[in-house]
């Protein structure tokens, strides 16, 4: 019986060309522990699911079929960092208290909206 766990594995090692005694070389399992969890027949133990999220770059909710997002937390703080990181921010930062009052509303005014928007997607 496939689990999500065992096709998403499947699917990882097939990607990066590589057989199940070369992944379970690289998790410290054995060929037929990988073959199982593939095959939906064993669950690996925390220590192993971490070890095989960390391999293929990938979060453990992801493995688990929890979220659709490989990289999810990963590519958000990427994400966040460039965004800290961009030399335009701080251009931002030194004109923005330069605008009138009214600017700095409607600039508030758009930032909760994109914030809402963020929440009606989750949902």
């Amino acid at each position: 019986m496939l689990t999500v766990l065992g096709e998403r594995l499947k699917k990882l090692r097939k990607e990066k060309r590589i057989t199940q005694e070369e992944l379970g070389k690289k998790v410290n399992v054995t060929k037929v522990s990988i073959s199982g969890y593939e095959n939906g027949n064993r669950n690996p133990d925390t220590e192993t699911l971490q070890k095989l999220a960390d391999f293929f770059d990938v979060t453990t909710d992801y493995l688990l079929g929890r979220t659709d997002k490989p990289n999810s937390v990963n590519k958000d703080e990427d994400e966040f960092q460039k965004f800290i990181n961009d030399p335009e921010l701080e251009r931002w930062h030194r004109e923005l208290p330069q605008n009138d009052e009214e600017d700095l509303r409607r600039l508030r005014k758009m930032w909760d909206l994109m914030q809402e928007s963020k929440k009606n997607k989750k949902k």
